[in-house]
């Protein structure tokens, strides 16, 4: 279950910078995500799926490649899907999922970087502009502002060089800030591919130990049986964690008895009352 926390606790970040326009995928997601959160925290892992992918069905396969703001909710929304899948038991289509987001991930990272690049270019060259601008006229201001008696002409002078220094210092002030978000969503982007590609890989290893303990208990039978006692035992662990879990040995095994007893504790469910046998009739003499 080690791997069960990762992914629980993994939510990707869908904001970096507001998009122009009609609603895009980065305001749907803002809108639902919260939500979806809070059913992820009360077990119902199947209608956070369910939403997740008729959202991507609708709306993920027109998202612009060129803008990385959707693209990157493209890619939380497909993290999101994985954790719910996680979460309902069924970790073959949480891979999936995984490995769409990373896919996400690694074009969006390969067309913003050099989109990026040439922005971050242009910038860099109005810095330079701007201060240059600056040191040339600052000493002309210095020495307007340290004579005594000025006439008219060099007030007037000094006023429009004050006004310029002022409109150099906001320009600057902009670039410097625009390097700055363009440094900081290229790393975000960054980190999401390196998230992105270790869960995909760290889930499907997780599921190829979970094959080869299947086949080294024997069977599918007598693993879950052995695992849902782990799981009752485990007590200590998060209950979204032994939720998720009790639902993959569920889905490995439906017939199990004790793990439907276990995901009733789990989910609150009172356990049905066994039906009690039918009176036999007295035979009339």
């Amino acid at each position: 279950m080690s791997r069960l926390g990762f992914l629980l606790a993994c939510a990707l970040s869908a904001s970096l910078a507001a998009s122009l326009g009609a609603q895009s995928l980065t305001d749907r997601f803002k809108e639902v995500r919260g939500p979806w959160e809070i059913q992820l925290d009360r077990g119902d892992a199947t209608s956070v799926r369910r939403g997740v992918e008729a959202l991507l069905g609708r709306e993920g396969l027109t998202v612009n490649p060129s803008d990385y703001n959707d693209m990157h909710a493209l890619t939380a929304l497909r993290s999101m899907a994985a954790r719910a899948c996680v979460a309902e038991g069924s970790w073959e289509d949480a891979v999936v999922h995984l490995q769409k987001a990373q896919a996400a991930a690694e074009e969006n990272l390969a067309t913003a970087e050099p989109l990026l690049a040439k922005t971050r270019a242009e910038h860099e060259v109005k810095v330079r502009e701007f201060r240059d601008a600056m040191d040339k006229q600052a000493p002309r201001l210095r020495e307007l502002d340290e004579a005594p008696g000025l006439n008219q002409d060099q007030m007037k002078l000094r006023q429009q060089l004050r006004i310029f220094m002022d409109e150099q210092k906001a320009a600057l002030a902009h670039s410097e800030r625009a390097l700055k978000d363009i440094d900081g969503i290229l790393d975000r982007l960054r980190q999401t591919k390196a998230s992105t590609t270790k869960a995909a890989a760290d889930w499907k290893a997780f599921l190829e130990r979970e094959k080869a303990e299947i086949a080294e208990a024997g069977g599918t039978t007598r693993f879950v049986a052995g695992k849902v006692e782990q799981v009752k035992a485990d007590d200590a662990r998060p209950r979204q964690e032994r939720l998720a879990y009790a639902r993959r040995l569920q889905k490995l095994d439906p017939a199990n008895k004790d793990v439907t007893r276990l995901l009733n504790g789990l989910m609150g469910k009172e356990e049905e009352p066994a039906p009690k046998p039918a009176k036999k009739r007295k035979a009339r003499k």
